[in-house]
């Protein structure tokens, strides 16, 4: 059972913010704390809260299991581009330049690699008990 967690508006922009989201694709939850805890860029603190943030949901939905025995995986991360502030900075000869102030919208899905599988056996007996 996979679990979501959503950052919004975050004022950084995308590319930057990939950079870091690009290191903890696909890892483990703890390698990914762990990456994220000694990276020194700006964005690794956001996506470490954020990350401790889909734990937390994932808890949360699977109460019934341990966190220990679920072996938690980043399965999706990706970061979407939000608004762009526009600023005019002035220049030379009574001319401005616009800076574009980037933001962006980050997505994390958790997922777990010990799931239970479901067998044709058990769709059968879920299917026979439906149709009495």
């Amino acid at each position: 059972m996979e679990a979501v967690a959503k950052l919004k508006n975050v004022p950084t922009a995308p590319r930057k913010m990939r950079m870091v989201a690009d290191m903890i694709r696909g890892e483990r939850v703890n390698r990914a704390l762990n990456v994220l805890k000694f990276e020194p860029k700006e964005g690794a603190a956001r996506l470490e809260k954020l990350l401790l943030s889909a734990i937390s949901n994932w808890q949360a939905k699977n109460e019934d299991e341990r966190l220990e025995d679920a072996d938690l995986f980043v399965k999706e991360i990706f970061v979407d581009g939000g608004r762009v502030l526009k600023r005019l900075r002035p220049a030379p000869q009574g001319r401005a330049h616009r800076i574009r102030k980037r933001s962006n919208h980050v997505t994390l899905i958790v997922d777990s690699h010990n799931q239970p599988e479901v067998t044709a056996e058990d769709n059968e007996v879920v299917n026979n008990e439906t149709e009495n």
